[in-house]
């Protein structure tokens, strides 16, 4: 690995990269902090897949990508008299070390769930609305899910055990096929109430519920890939199969663990 003067050397240069492309290169000069936004929310879910795919070497490309777009933010704020990249990154610094009294002072934190607990109220103690305050309102809606629940649990307020979560799922599926075999317009109220427990549910597991279902997504295209590249290559038109033919290919994917 590289020592701390290499490390610092290679910020260096991208730095200076960025002051020259901002200068001279038509495209990067033109660029806003608006402009930048939808391109870095496709560089972080880009960066997801590759660490979802485990591939190293595009996660080191996707880190790469998305510090350019924290110091192309830097530039722009310095440009406009704001911040610049020092101001952002002290300011990391003291907020971890106010953070972490268990590491810079003398609370004592001896496991995970006190860290968060810590983290939550010092979050509160420096002006911070509400506990959920902090969850961004465009978050996709499971790992919004995920985080609401998070920050409920760091200031105590959560179930006491696993069982009763798994109750709680169970209540919800309940519920949930009742209003569907009525016909019901609660049905989308209740499908939501049974998703958000089992986000609850897999929270007490250690579970990503994001990261579970996206590992889900990828093996069901595999699988399906599979069965319409096969499918083909006999001869046979996908749209035409009956669904018995299409369970052939893909038991036939599931047998060898595509």
């Amino acid at each position: 690995m590289n020592s701390l003067e290499s490390k610092m050397a290679a910020f260096s240069r991208l730095l200076g990269i960025m002051d020259e492309l901002r200068e001279k290169c038509p495209w990067d000069k033109k660029q806003t902090l608006e402009s930048l936004r939808h391109l870095t929310i496709e560089e972080t879910y880009e960066l997801g897949d590759a660490i979802l795919k485990n591939q190293p070497n595009e996660i080191r490309g996707e880190i790469g990508d998305l510090l350019l777009h924290m110091v192309f933010y830097s530039k722009i704020a310095s440009e406009n008299g704001w911040f610049d990249v020092g101001d952002a990154l002290h300011a990391i610094c003291d907020k971890l070390i106010q953070r972490h009294p268990h590491v810079y002072g003398d609370v004592v934190a001896n496991d995970e769930d006190t860290v968060k607990s810590n983290w939550e109220r010092l979050k509160l103690k420096e002006g911070r609305k509400g506990v959920l305050s902090g969850v961004p309102a465009s978050l996709p809606a499971l790992v919004k899910a995920s985080r609401i629940q998070d920050k409920a649990r760091g200031v105590g307020f959560d179930w006491p055990n696993s069982q009763d979560v798994w109750n709680k799922v169970r209540e919800e599926m309940e519920e949930f096929r009742a209003e569907v075999e009525n016909g019901s317009d609660k049905m989308e109220a209740e499908f939501g109430d049974l998703l958000f427990s089992l986000v609850n549910y897999a929270r007490f597991n250690g579970i990503n519920p994001e990261n579970a279902l996206e590992k889900t997504n990828l093996k069901f295209i595999h699988r399906f890939n599979y069965l319409e590249e096969h499918a083909a290559l006999d001869g046979k038109v996908l749209a035409e199969m009956r669904l018995d033919e299409m369970e052939y290919y893909w038991n036939e994917a599931k047998r060898k663990n595509i």
